[in-house]
């Protein structure tokens, strides 16, 4: 259900001038006068509720996808872009984001773009020694950075691939017929590629050997990890011409940035060929995103399940939107996607009173939480603990916690809300985003002052921190 004043003119212009149509001609097929679509389209009005379902029945489009999630994510972005000290001269209101991002998108992505750029120059000349701030090493955004932001913009779900792992999925019987099974044979069957043991001196998940025509898998890595990089060989050896188109659209600055992101969308096709979408959102829906049943099911681990959860963006048929992260025991974030309202911070720790930080102290368990954001918004949070390593006794183990929530309105759909009070504001955990951009005066975790705050300082009264949020 969409709530509140609806302004997405640009993507009614865009309806209607995909059917090269006039705006009266447009009126008219929909039921209103040509002054009230015109000012629809310049966002003067919100859409009504009813001309958003003639829109639906008319044009065959998901309402989710017309009133869509990627606004909110841009404005997330924009907003937290615009709290920086910076800008302290100008404080737009929430009403004049909403209509740059609904009306100029790009112009969004430019201003949020140059603002990583800056923080990037800030912080290096806060940390680096004179010869790196002199070399000017970091002025541009990192690849990693570029790629992560090109998942975050196309909402974590790459259709082409997805529905190209699907048609696959489906001709090889997967998941009725296990994966690991079936993709050795498609491998040998197909391309001639052997399904071999590495050394055991390669430290190594898979190496693909073009000329003999075998792909190494590590013999001691978990069962899941072997089918996966087994689909991500597929996606090298079926999918180049389709990943190199979405690449060359996706116009990166960097070659680097181009090779890492043909990666993740191999990563990508992978856990959509070994979780193949329809099949995968039916089994969350019936085993009410129990993670560990559904790891049971598809012979996958608890993170591929979790980051799959995450990609259910399908116009049409998605599925609940969740928030989804991997955190190593310094902090910091090495994967994360919101299809949820919760946006993660782009700069700084995340907030010390999320449960996932809790994880490592309980290992081998799902622990749960409610939380409520500085904004009022709710959600239901689990977070676990996963370790990876292999090798034996003397191999080293790689620790990281993973989190994965959805607001509170979707908890039900959720295992993991049975028997929490969704009802009791006190049962929900206040958190923020970053202390950095948090507005919470007297959050006792707090590890640096809000950026846009005044401080007062008493020498002769101490509290848990040495100041106090005006």
């Amino acid at each position: 259900m969409v709530t509140g004043k609806l302004f997405i003119g640009r993507k009614v212009r865009e309806l209607r001038e995909s059917g090269k149509a006039t705006q009266a001609a447009f009126a008219e097929r929909i039921g209103i006068s040509t002054s009230y679509l015109n000012q629809i389209e310049n966002n003067q009005r919100p859409v009504s509720a009813a001309v958003l379902l003639t829109l639906a029945e008319n044009f065959k489009i998901d309402i989710g996808s017309i009133s869509g999630s990627d606004s909110d994510r841009l404005l997330s972005a924009l907003s937290e872009a615009l709290a920086d000290p910076v800008f302290d001269a100008y404080s737009p209101s929430l009403q004049e984001l909403k209509l740059v991002t609904q009306n100029a998108p790009g112009f969004a992505h430019a201003l949020i773009a140059s603002h990583q750029a800056y923080r990037r120059n800030s912080e290096q000349l806060a940390s680096l020694d004179d010869h790196m701030v002199r070399t000017n090493a970091f002025s541009d955004p990192t690849p990693y950075e570029e790629v992560r932001d090109f998942f975050h913009f196309v909402d974590n779900y790459i259709p082409d691939l997805d529905l190209a792992a699907e048609r696959l999925a489906a001709e090889l019987g997967i998941p009725d017929r296990d994966a690991g099974l079936v993709l050795p044979n498609h491998l040998e069957s197909r391309h001639g590629v052997r399904i071999l043991r590495a050394e055991p001196g390669e430290d190594l998940l898979r190496r693909y050997d073009g000329t003999s025509r075998a792909l190494f898998l590590n013999p001691y890595s978990p069962t899941s990890t072997r089918t996966f990089q087994m689909a991500f060989q597929v996606a090298a050896l079926e999918l180049d011409r389709e990943i190199d188109a979405i690449i060359q659209r996706a116009n990166f600055r960097t070659q680097e940035s181009g090779e890492i992101c043909k990666i993740g969308l191999r990563n990508y096709f992978a856990g959509a060929l070994t979780l193949p979408y329809q099949h995968f959102l039916a089994v969350a829906k019936e085993l009410r995103h129990d993670l560990e049943l559904m790891a049971t099911r598809f012979g996958a681990s608890l993170e591929q399940v979790a980051h799959r959860l995450s990609t259910l963006q399908r116009p049409g048929v998605k599925g609940v939107p969740v928030f989804f992260a991997r955190i190593d025991r310094a902090g910091n974030i090495t994967k994360r996607h919101s299809a949820a309202k919760l946006q993660f911070a782009r700069f700084g720790a995340a907030c010390p009173l999320w449960n996932v930080h809790q994880a490592f102290e309980t290992p081998g368990r799902i622990i749960r939480q409610l939380a409520e954001t500085p904004d009022g918004a709710r959600y239901l949070s689990i977070a676990t603990e996963i370790t990876k390593g292999s090798g034996g006794f003397n191999a080293p183990q790689r620790r990281y916690a993973i989190a994965l929530g959805c607001e509170v309105a979707y908890a039900q759909d959720f295992v993991y809300a049975d028997g929490l009070d969704l009802t009791s504001r006190a049962a929900f955990d206040p958190i923020g985003i970053s202390c950095r951009i948090c507005e919470r005066a007297n959050c006792f975790q707090r590890a640096v002052p809000p950026l846009k705050s005044r401080l007062t300082v008493n020498h002769d009264r101490r509290a848990t921190l040495p100041y106090s949020i005006s």
